[in-house]
């Protein structure tokens, strides 16, 4: 016992001794029996905290741990986070799970926690989108929502969204509140895990006919699509749940050519064709891949589990299937938009857009060129959401995205939304093949008129708590002594947003940050360059954002520009040593 520290060992025993079930207090002895004491440390030197996308993190028993009884502590925070809030209400939430294991039983556990507090439950009987669940919040007048997913993550995790009342995650003061109200919970015998049946009702179908009629309406291009109504899409939702509702999405644009992988197309926890299942990495679309080539598609797309995530590929110059990275989908689905709303005549000078801090830069260009004003947040879609609902009413949102390969289109969500991403990233390639274009001659045009940007995500994984440690001391390194040169150019400003500060290191002067406090830090160069630092909120993390950018003068100097930018982008991270 002497290498466990007495808080963690302390921890332990209150698990063995305490009113857990069976199963969990001998797997524990047995851990303690085997001297497993990285594990054991691993999974109780702390509680699970919300970060930018709430609970997430390797199931088992544990307190830094995704189970049944972080789950219900979870879930007794928020119900009595809710009751104080809503104190003369009758509280509804609304309840979704992804494929993931064990996401519908935690779901359950979650439903029968909320009822045994009196609060309404609306129960989605069968694994359906994170985006459908901000709908069903916003649609059924509920006060929360909870979503059981891990998102992209390594099969071995999974994790627990909160949402609040605008169908967004929790976002300051309230997810602290809602923190502090799981904080409180002494003992897990404060939890009322005995479920009151009545306060459950199953919904699942009629959500869906709603959700998919009203982004059906938000076509911009219907007649695109009738004349490239066969279009050939192949689609993926590597084992997730965007089986429910794209192919009827597409269905419903007006898309008649649709091929799914078969391989992905049954939902699976383990998901065995991929080693992770996240659209950003091009092993996880091997097989979608495989599927295009094979049927000459003109465009590949997949989705995450909880499908709130999309990845596309497209053919080339030369016809050979490339993957577009989040920057570039984001910022060409951006570019389609406005241009195709400029083209209905239907901007009117009222309309906005939102992008996030870490995202390409070449949308504020293109928003600056239609007119239209473009509002950087912070990291995490729930400032997107956060902003969205503060304009409600007085300002017409268009579209949000994020680098991460999350977008949205309209205002029925406050989330990321692959389902209707996939529609719009479909009837975005059939506006621009109605033209005589492809998406990549779509790409290679907009940085021709608007600057070629060039983006590359870091990440650096550094598990358990030795690993939390080795990240903040990088952060308090970068802090204290920023470099004074990247890629050949000089540093002219850093963006401390924990500390809301932006120093211009040229003037010496200082001025503050109008956005929430967060730890990142951005470096900004002489020629244009800037750099963000970001230890992830949800994942074992420090992530590093680098943009660069250069001129494309013609489409046949793609290759070489590409190339030259590539270099400046290894160079900085030479320098930053990553």
């Amino acid at each position: 016992m002497q290498e466990l520290e007495p808080s963690v060992l302390k921890k332990i025993n209150e698990w063995l001794q305490g009113s857990y079930d069976t199963e969990t207090k001998q797997h524990i002895q047995k851990l303690l029996d085997e001297k497993s004491f990285t594990e054991l440390t691993d999974s109780f030197y702390r509680d699970l905290e919300f970060g930018t996308g709430g609970l997430r993190g390797i199931m088992g028993p544990g307190s830094n741990r995704i189970n049944k009884y972080t789950i219900g502590a979870a879930t007794q925070g928020l119900s009595n986070y809710l009751k104080k809030t809503y104190p003369f209400e009758q509280i509804k939430v609304a309840i979704a799970h992804d494929s993931r294991n064990n996401s519908d039983y935690f779901a359950r556990i979650t439903a029968e926690v909320f009822s045994a507090n009196g609060i309404y439950v609306y129960f989605f009987k069968e694994l359906r989108p994170t985006p459908e669940l901000s709908f069903a919040i916003r649609e059924l007048g509920c006060k929360s929502g909870v979503m059981l997913t891990a998102s992209h993550n390594p099969k071995e995790y999974n994790g627990y969204k909160a949402y609040g009342a605008d169908g967004g995650q929790f976002v300051y003061p309230h997810d602290e509140k809602v923190m502090e109200e799981v904080a409180a919970i002494g003992s897990i015998d404060e939890v009322r895990f005995t479920p009151e049946e009545q306060n459950i009702e199953l919904i699942g179908e009629e959500i869906d006919e709603l959700y998919l009629d009203k982004i059906t309406r938000l076509s911009v291009s219907p007649d695109a699509i009738k004349r490239q109504n066969d279009l050939k899409i192949v689609y993926s939702p590597i084992h997730g749940t965007g089986i429910t509702l794209v192919p009827a999405a597409l269905k419903r644009f007006g898309f008649t050519n649709v091929t799914l992988v078969e391989e992905q197309i049954k939902p699976d926890g383990n998901f065995p064709t991929v080693v992770y299942p996240n659209p950003e990495e091009k092993e996880a679309l091997t097989l979608a891949l495989k599927k295009g080539k094979d049927i000459d598609a003109d465009l590949i797309l997949a989705t995450d589990p909880d499908a709130d995530r999309v990845g596309i590929a497209v053919k080339n110059s030369e016809g050979e299937f490339i993957l577009f990275n989040g920057n570039q989908t984001g910022s060409l689905l951006i570019n389609y938009l406005l241009t195709a709303w400029e083209e209905k005549g239907k901007l009117t000078g009222n309309e906005y857009i939102v992008k996030t801090i870490v995202t390409s830069y070449i949308i504020d260009e293109i928003a600056k060129a239609k007119h239209v004003e473009c509002y950087n947040t912070l990291t995490g879609f729930k400032y997107i959401g956060e902003l969205m609902t503060k304009f409600q009413g007085k300002k017409t949102f268009i579209v949000g995205g994020e680098e991460s390969y999350g977008y949205l289109i309209g205002d029925l969500v406050r989330d990321k939304d692959a389902i209707v991403s996939v529609a719009f990233i479909s009837e975005m390639a059939a506006f621009y093949k109605d033209k005589g274009s492809s998406l990549f001659d779509a790409l290679l045009e907009m940085y021709q008129k608007y600057g070629f940007y060039k983006e590359k995500l870091v990440s650096v994984t550094k598990k358990g708590k030795s690993g939390a440690e080795e990240i903040k001391a990088m952060m308090e390194r970068f802090r204290n002594n920023p470099p004074v040169t990247l890629g050949g150019s000089k540093v002219i400003a850093l963006k401390d947003y924990e500390q809301r500060i932006e120093t211009d290191i040229t003037a010496g002067t200082k001025k503050p940050l109008d956005l929430p406090v967060s730890d990142v830090l951005q470096f900004v160069t002489e020629d244009g360059s800037i750099i963000s630092a970001r230890p992830s909120g949800t994942e074992p993390k420090i992530k590093f954002y680098c943009s660069v950018k250069g001129t494309l003068p013609g489409k046949d100097n793609y290759k070489e520009v590409s190339e030259k930018l590539e270099e400046k982008v290894t160079a900085i991270m030479s320098d930053l040593g990553v």
